[in-house]
């Protein structure tokens, strides 16, 4: 089922999210319609946050980030994308390591906005699947940053808590304008400040 995206503005999404249970109920519909929302977005992570529960739970699938550029070439920071597809619950970040690099960042909670983002090029994490295994893996390149940037929403800080202050600024309104509904976008969202239709 696909869950309307919760956009920049709703409270949700400046939450620390809460550690789950494995009993917690319907989880195998959620991940699911989770992965059924990412795609119908074109995202390559969705964290529960962004579809409204305050959960310790995220998706990636970075295959987007695996096809190859137009000359045919592929990135090095994207080798081993096309089969990044992997369920996080209740992850923690063991270590971040190595040079931080910029990247244009987006979000699927602020559409029509992209800004540079640094982030550390290696993270280890260990987390639970969707089989509730343990497990701690290291993530480099693309799949690192991707990790990295739906970690932060069960942490409650997005991608603009992470551009300098001036840049937040010279974004405020289109910031406004996203609360308040007043964005193109071609999947469903929710907007915390749009007024009612009457």
């Amino acid at each position: 089922m696909i869950l309307p995206i919760v956009a920049y503005g709703d409270p949700v999404l400046k939450k620390e999210a809460e550690e789950i249970e494995e009993k917690y109920p319907e989880l195998n519909q959620l991940i699911a319609s989770m992965f059924e929302t990412m795609y119908e977005a074109s995202g390559v992570g969705l964290a529960a946050p962004q579809v409204g529960k305050s959960i310790r739970l995220f998706i990636v699938d970075g295959s987007p980030f695996a096809e190859p550029e137009e000359d045919g070439s592929i990135d090095p920071k994207a080798i081993g994308l096309e089969n990044f597809k992997k369920v996080f619950i209740n992850p923690i970040i063991e270590e971040e390591s190595g040079e931080e690099w910029g990247f244009n960042e987006g979000c699927l909670s602020i559409p029509e906005i992209r800004e540079e983002v640094y982030r550390k090029e290696k993270v280890t994490l260990s987390y639970y699947n969707e089989k509730w295994e343990l497990k701690e893996e290291v993530f480099e390149g693309y799949a690192a940053r991707i990790v990295q940037h739906e970690y932060d929403h069960v942490d409650g800080v997005l991608f603009t808590d992470r551009i300098s202050p001036l840049k937040k600024r010279l974004l405020s309104k289109k910031l406004s304008n996203i609360s308040k509904g007043d964005v193109k976008v071609s999947y469903r969202m929710k907007f915390p400040l749009r007024k009612k239709q009457r």
